[in-house]
């Protein structure tokens, strides 16, 4: 507030008032925050701040259009767009407004912009506000602080920010309006872009915790579920997030797991710099030619130019495999079997979405080494079915084991295995985890060359180069599961994954309650969750007596907890409690009597029912497809199309082309491509009709079939 009112003292722009108040995420709750507090104008109107994104060509920046009005003006971005000859104006993402103007939606106002925004950005302005003699309410670049200006006030700064190249558009929004041809309504969509955002709010969604419908608007739904359920936080370098205790503790879950199973494979934890040389980087080609766009360099140090760049690790082949070749001398060397558990970056371009893709993102890569390929297949199948298991068992997830194309393979190589989830709601593939055989591809590079005698060889000059594995499980594990479980009221956690699996609240306490029975109803709570945490049980009372009962379900439920106990005045007199579960809001009384291990019974029957339910959505989504036409009306089905397929890349590459110009599924700008890519091969060919040669066809290209494949759209 004080460096605002600052930068209009700057101008002599006195504000007719300045208010703080309860921080507030909607207009209505904001004009609402304000009518409740001391000080404020008899009058006002509050001014609303968008910011749209153009589209534009995929090697050019987008320049950020920032369009402010009055919130009871229409501000039509068709009719702006089209005025100012820019194409499809999109509302900006929340990374874009963090990165512009390190602010959230619910902060920003025409004092975001500043001398250093003001010529990023292109700034439209209704011309109503500089001839109204309305007081208005701008946020102070917080949602929980008010300035209010006249309008002649709010143009005057804007204007103080011009420069030769930029200047403030004045545009009168009314008599766009009213030019705007007139369209017919949008056909039925698979995403929030094609239909009224009205559709998409959750009615009182000023008291609800997520405010919009997942299955209207996805990728709002799952920013708002990740932020009120605690989960994380938005960090100053785009891209990047900050994992909240909430959902690191998820990842440490995983960790505990994987790193047990693993170690009793004979793995070995270690962990290697986060810089690779340039020259070491490079010289592996075929293997970096797939995150070359990716990789973020370090180019300085201090104020001085570094000799060689350095790369900060994308995946840290290039980084250990020198080391092996050292430390590999013998075939008793053998096997060599290491594994990490740190962050790599990957300097993404598209619109990074938190844990499914972002420029910094953390998990465990293993790298291994072998004396015949015999024991680099069992490796990797082994280790896929670790992270089928991390899915299935541990996040109620389903997934679908099977093996890459050539084309989706990992670069440099020899085949990779995958698990492949998937997301109901905007029917995409998802690739959760995979396990790579490299097989001799880096052993035999010039750089690396790891090689040991041939045990075998009577001479004892023969030499082989060693057989090798790459695998790895990232954050990502994280987002699949919200995605697949969280549904209107906002996360639902699997309890093997849960820091708090049951959470007691006090219940039936009002002003009439007197002090002893309060204290005795706390302490009941307090004494359950102790005997459950003794046996197992991660539990915990909510005593917080600034909060209702009501706001504690509410906000218990959008943190997803699996289990929630009720014990009231009558709860004790019956000596029972009352269970709701979070997956389904069933509620039924449990006797206090045994209570630890009905609640583990319970937990366990949710953990198992959240998976069947995944499951049997997921394969009820897999349809069959033998003709070409069926395909896109499969996937615009929101399914995943199975396809006896030739496994020829000039067809994959056909069918994700075609698929994209013939689906008619309106993409929203934060989705990926509307094509058809291979998301894999399964291992598990039973549940289709055996392709028999010479007679099952490629629906694509109408060559002989070689197995069932799946594909569809992804993340």
């Amino acid at each position: 507030m004080e460096a605002v009112t600052q930068s209009l003292a700057s101008l002599s722009l006195k504000p007719t008032a300045q208010i703080s108040h309860a921080a507030t995420s909607s207009p209505a709750a904001w004009k609402d925050a304000l009518s409740s507090t001391q000080g404020v104008p008899a009058s006002f109107e509050l001014i609303k701040t968008l910011v749209y994104k153009p589209k534009t060509a995929k090697t050019a920046t987008p320049v950020p259009v920032v369009v402010i009005a009055k919130e009871s003006t229409t501000a039509s971005s068709g009719a702006i767009g089209k005025k100012l000859n820019l194409k499809e104006l999109r509302l900006a993402s929340e990374d874009l407004l963090k990165e512009f103007f390190a602010l959230d939606k619910d902060s920003l106002s025409p004092l975001a912009l500043d001398k250093n925004t003001f010529p990023k950005v292109v700034t439209v302005v209704d011309a109503s506000i500089n001839s109204s003699d309305s007081v208005f309410a701008l946020h102070a670049l917080s949602s929980d602080s008010t300035v209010f200006m006249q309008g002649s006030d709010i143009v005057t700064y804007l204007k103080s920010l011009e420069t030769a190249e930029v200047q403030v558009q004045e545009l009168d929004f009314s008599s766009l309006e009213a030019s705007a041809p007139a369209t017919a309504p949008a056909p039925a969509a698979t995403t929030a872009s094609g239909r009224n955002r009205e559709d998409a709010r959750i009615e009182g969604a000023v008291q609800i915790a997520i405010g919009v419908k997942k299955e209207v608007d996805f990728p709002t739904w799952y920013t708002n579920v990740l932020i009120k359920a605690d989960m994380l936080d938005y960090y100053s370098v785009s891209g990047c997030y900050i994992l909240k205790p909430w959902s690191y503790s998820i990842w440490e879950e995983i960790q505990r797991w994987f790193d047990s199973e693993i170690k009793e494979l004979g793995v070995q934890n270690s962990y290697f710099p986060m810089f690779v040389s340039a020259k070491v980087l490079e010289r592996e080609k075929d293997h970096i030619e797939g995150f070359s766009p990716e990789v973020a360099w370090v180019t300085k140090a201090g104020n001085s130019d570094l000799e060689e760049h350095i790369a900060i690790r994308p995946t840290s082949e290039t980084a250990m495999y020198p080391y092996y070749s050292k430390w590999i001398k013998s075939h008793r060397d053998l096997p060599l079997k290491l594994n990490q558990w740190n962050s790599v970056v990957r300097w993404e371009f598209k619109n990074p979405q938190p844990f499914l893709r972002t420029r910094e993102f953390l998990w465990q890569e293993g790298h291994t080494a072998f004396l015949t390929k015999a024991e680099a297949d069992t490796e990797v199948r082994q280790i896929l079915d670790l992270y089928r298991r991390v899915y299935e068992e541990l996040l109620a997830v389903p997934v679908i084991p099977g093996i890459k194309s050539e084309k989706e393979k990992f670069a440099g190589g020899l085949y990779t295995t995958t698990i492949e989830g998937f997301i109901p709601t905007t029917g995409r593939g998802i690739q959760a985890g995979t396990s790579h055989c490299l097989g001799q591809n880096f052993s035999r590079a010039e750089m690396f060359n790891i090689t040991v005698e041939d045990p075998n060889d009577p001479t004892g000059q023969g030499k082989i180069h060693v057989w090798q594995n790459s695998w790895g499980l990232s954050t990502r594990t994280i987002g699949v599961m919200v995605m697949v479980h969280g549904d209107n009221q906002g996360l639902v956690l699997p309890p093997r994954v849960a820091s708090i699996q049951v959470v007691i609240v006090p219940c039936g306490i009002t002003v009439k309650t007197s002090d002893e029975e309060r204290a005795k109803i706390n302490q009941a709570c307090d004494d359950l969750a102790k005997s459950l945490k003794k046996a197992g049980i991660r539990a915990k009372a909510d005593l917080r007596d600034i909060y209702t009962p009501g706001y504690k379900f509410n906000d218990w439920e959008q943190k997803g907890v699996p289990l929630r106990l009720e014990i009231g005045p009558n709860d004790l007199k019956k000596k029972q409690t009352l269970s709701v579960r979070r997956d389904t809001g069933v509620k039924d009384p449990i006797p206090l009597e045994g209570l630890e291990s009905s609640v583990s019974s319970l937990l366990q029957t949710i953990q198992n029912d959240m998976f069947k339910r995944a499951q049997d959505t997921y394969f009820s989504r897999l349809k069959e497809v033998t003709k070409w036409e069926d395909l896109v009306p499969t996937l615009d089905a929101k399914c995943v199309a199975v396809i006896p397929w030739c496994e020829v890349e000039a067809c994959e590459d056909d069918i994700k082309e075609r698929s994209a110009k013939a689906s008619e599924e309106q993409a929203d700008e934060r989705a990926p491509s509307a094509g058809a890519k291979s998301l894999a091969i399964p291992f598990d060919q039973s549940k289709w009709a055996p392709i028999e040669p010479g007679k099952t066809k490629c629906p694509a290209c109408g060559k002989d079939a070689k197995r069932w494949t799946m594909f569809g759209r992804s993340y």
